[in-house]
């Protein structure tokens, strides 16, 4: 799938430099250097090492209320969004819609610019373009506060419904004490919401030749999507090793013997199942009871001779059960010089996600006791 990237506010903007870094080291191709950066500053934003400068948009830069960004001011980050529009506009002409699948706006929904800018940013492209606009959002830690729980609360409300689909990640769960002591805590936590991305969208350009009947294409993927509503991915992988183990195991199926085919299949069955419960029961990156997903999309990558049949229809079989749901698509992504066999769940539409129930109540807190203090104030 080719999508264009657009990093909103800070941490949007790591997170795509953090993307554009992976697809740098590897062979998989998600925007094809069809992205931009927003932020909303004085000066002119950080310089990233895989994002061009004449790619990052500075707003906001002429309004007497901004310094070093909104300080957490979400309405004003909407009002600038609004009137500096059409810098954004002019940047988004050097992105080639009609080449790609779509866009994915990536940003911070506890940040003042992000939630704020990245709201209006989705509406405005919705009008647009006719491709899906899909939003991959980072929800705010506890500790971060009650205003980071109220921006995030709002920007939910008002990015879920115009996005197509809305990928988020919980830094709670990914951002603990061990990753505290770092340089950037944050850093462990990109990269790996940026692999898990990769991994779900993008794909090399391979040889047409070598797809077979079960390689995903974006169709998959955008049906999947296509219910909106938030979403959740899950991965798990497995090394291959030469004269054993996983692979040893999966070449016996290959050339084994006739007689030994339905307990070969079995095994497959099995094994194949295993992987997939991993990828599910591993962190996804926004915990939810998978059984309320909507529609759920499993891909398997790994060398096309290791891939098999059998066993993309007992993980279909399985995640039908496990999510309630018979809305479920299977695809494999052929990888030939892969040493791995992986597995990325997407679960798509989850209704039942305890951390947002979380932030709302926070967010529903803060703002009482924000009018609490403000009502002696206006009363003298």
């Amino acid at each position: 799938m080719k999508l264009a990237l657009v990093g909103i506010g800070g941490t949007g903007s790591r997170l795509v430099d953090t993307i554009r870094s992976i697809e740098a080291e590897g062979d998989r191709q998600l925007c094809y250097g069809n992205l931009m950066t927003v932020d909303i500053s004085r000066t002119v934003g950080d310089e990233f090492d895989h994002i061009p400068q004449e790619q990052h948009v500075t707003i906001g830069d002429t309004h007497r209320e901004v310094e070093d960004g909104v300080d957490g001011d979400q309405d004003l980050a909407v009002e600038i969004a609004r009137t500096d529009f059409p810098e954004i506009h002019r940047a988004l002409d050097s992105i080639t819609m009609r080449k790609l699948d779509g866009m994915l706006v990536v940003t911070s929904l506890g940040g003042g610019t992000g939630s704020g800018a990245g709201a209006v940013l989705v509406e405005r492209l919705q009008e647009m373009y006719d491709k899906p606009v899909y939003v991959l959002g980072v929800l705010p830690g506890a500790n971060d506060g009650g205003e980071a729980a109220l921006n995030a609360a709002r920007s939910l409300r008002s990015i879920v419904p115009a996005a197509d689909s809305t990928l988020l990640f919980d830094n709670d769960r990914w951002v603990g004490t061990e990753a505290e002591a770092a340089e950037d805590p944050y850093e462990p936590a990109n990269r790996e919401l940026a692999s898990r991305v990769l991994k779900l969208f993008a794909r090399d350009d391979a040889d047409p030749s070598s797809i077979g009947a079960n390689t995903l294409d974006s169709s998959d993927i955008i049906r999947t999507l296509s219910p909106g509503g938030v979403a959740s991915i899950g991965y798990a992988a497995t090394e291959l090793e030469d004269g054993g183990g996983f692979l040893s195991w999966l070449r016996s199926i290959l050339v084994g013997s006739r007689e030994n085919e339905t307990t070969d299949e079995r095994t497959d069955a099995g094994k194949t199942q295993s992987l997939v419960r991993q990828s599910l029961n591993s962190q996804l990156t926004l915990p939810c009871e998978v059984s309320s997903a909507e529609r759920v999309l499993v891909v398997l990558s790994g060398p096309p001779d290791e891939l098999s049949r059998r066993g993309f229809e007992s993980a279909r079989q399985w995640l039908e059960e496990e999510t309630d749901t018979v809305e479920v698509l299977a695809g494999d992504d052929p990888r030939p010089d892969s040493s791995t066999v992986a597995a990325v769940v997407l679960l798509a539409n989850v209704t039942e996600v305890p951390r947002i129930d979380a932030i709302q109540q926070q967010a529903v807190e803060y703002d009482r006791d924000t009018d609490e203090l403000r009502a002696p104030e206006e009363s003298t």
